[in-house]
């Protein structure tokens, strides 16, 4: 069995996504941040996925599977750098800003800085390529999806993309650059948080974004027409929360032109995020036994059907490839003993939610006495409200059924949740920082099936005081978490 290294010890973790900083950025918040995680026992840091978001800012529907998002570039560190001239690099626009940061690059820079940007280039080229041209096209044709471009760029006519490359070499160059100086800042940050012994902890979504350089690069892969329309699109049900299911949109893959290429696009996509990540959660887990398949002429998720997917072969090829898989199935809803089946062949840790406990009776799976090992606990996750605000909207009998649980105590909500949560027999233990910060509902992240006011919630120092620290510090010693 595939057991990740993260797990050969009780840990504690805090939830909290670049964007939520007080900078949202890679800067001097990112690094104090890791302070104040390591000051409270916590040694695992988890976010969401970091790539380029479209104009919504879900983390969940990147414009790539690969690359960074440009807006975690922290300017001071930038201005740092031997080769900068920082008086120029003032620009409020991050585009502006990264051409005149290459040109500087070019001009100043030693040949060792030099050597190191050309290795990345090639050593990223596998992704690198398609993604700058991808985003150098999309802006010539206004931001529109790569689906409604002209023809011989949608479907990559060898001919016009030799033009755009010729005609705009600076400006891809300038976007690998901008890659090139994410990731060095990136690493920069890993180094500091592993030295500190704290694990990076990623979350990879299942599906990628229709309008991706990933679907556009390789298309066959997924489920479209010749024009690049979907066919088929992702989703989940109907069920108790809502009539209607969830309409993804997403296109589904083609599994039988993954296994003809035995899964290469999957260890290519693998491959970049353990390179950023100690620890990578995967977001719906349960499509990779089977997923919900709704025809694209549907505006509903009603009448999908299930359709399996080889996800037995899929991580035979990347445990094979890899040697282990540090992964955590994100296997929350409605999962068959199928799909649990297949998490435990691969020794990937499910998720249990505490706010999803309480209400019914002693056999709810998320029950701290229902809880495993092998197992993630978290108060609620970034879909989830915060545990006060989540406590806040609870009807009666559900109150009444976490106080008879809990029994007599003076410990009031978030806390409580948050003692349960460390004291689980789950090795790990996640705790949204809106929770440690006993925030109300205002300060959730993101909720689920919305399009507006999202991924916009950040904290400030403000909101710390010593006794938050040492009150966390306090709990992970007692429940053997430090």
């Amino acid at each position: 069995m595939n057991q990740a290294k993260v797990f050969n010890k009780r840990r504690s973790g805090i939830l909290l996504h670049i964007t939520s900083l007080p900078s949202g950025n890679l800067g001097a918040d990112a690094f104090k941040f890791i302070d104040f995680l390591c000051a409270s026992g916590g040694t695992v840091w988890q976010m969401l996925p970091l790539g380029p978001t479209h104009e919504d800012g879900s983390p969940y529907q990147c414009l790539s599977a690969h690359a960074g998002n440009n807006r975690f570039i922290c300017r001071e560190t930038l201005k740092s750098q031997s080769w900068a001239e920082p008086t120029k690099l003032n620009d409020a626009k991050m585009s502006r800003l990264m051409a005149t940061a290459y040109r500087q690059f070019l001009k100043n820079a030693s040949e060792e800085d030099k050597q190191q940007f050309i290795s990345f280039c090639s050593e990223q080229q596998y992704w690198l390529d398609d993604y700058v041209l991808f985003r150098e096209i999309r802006h010539l044709n206004q931001a529109r999806a790569w689906f409604d471009w002209p023809q011989e760029l949608r479907e990559r006519h060898p001919d016009a993309l030799n033009k755009v490359r010729q005609e705009r070499d600076e400006a891809l160059m300038i976007r690998r650059f901008e890659q090139y100086v994410f990731f060095t800042q990136w690493q920069q940050l890993r180094e500091y948080a592993n030295k500190k012994g704290v694990k990076l902890f990623g979350d990879m979504p299942i599906f990628v974004a229709h309008d991706s350089a990933d679907v556009w690069a390789e298309p066959l892969l997924f489920t479209l027409d010749e024009q690049g329309a979907s066919t088929r699109v992702a989703g989940v049900p109907p069920d108790y929360f809502s009539e209607t299911g969830q309409r993804w949109g997403n296109p589904l893959y083609e599994w039988q032109h993954h296994i003809q290429q035995d899964f290469d696009w999957w260890k290519r996509r693998l491959k970049t995020q353990l390179a950023l990540f100690d620890l990578i959660r995967i977001d719906h887990f349960r499509g990779f036994e089977a997923c919900w398949e709704i025809p694209a002429t549907c505006e509903t998720a009603v009448d999908g059907e299930w359709k399996p997917a080889p996800g037995e072969q899929l991580f035979d090829e990347l445990l094979d490839y890899f040697g282990e898989l540090p992964l955590v199935a994100e296997d929350l809803g409605i999962i068959t003993e199928e799909v649990t089946k297949l998490r435990e062949k691969y020794g990937m840790p499910g998720m249990k939610i505490l706010q999803f406990a309480f209400g019914g009776d002693a056999s709810n799976p998320y029950l701290p006495h229902q809880q495993c090992e092998d197992s993630v606990t978290y108060t609620g996750t970034h879909d989830n409200n915060t545990t006060l605000g989540w406590y806040q909207q609870l009807d009666e009998h559900t109150k009444a059924h976490i106080q008879a649980y809990f029994g007599e105590t003076t410990e009031s909500m978030p806390w409580l949740l948050i003692r349960s949560a460390l004291r689980s027999v789950s090795e790990l233990a996640i705790l949204p920082l809106q929770d440690i910060l006993s925030l109300d509902g205002k300060h959730r992240m993101n909720v689920p099936g919305t399009m507006m006011g999202n991924w916009l919630w950040q904290f400030n120092w403000d909101m710390f005081s010593p006794e938050i620290s040492q009150r966390l510090k306090s709990l992970n010693s007692l429940y053997g978490r430090c």
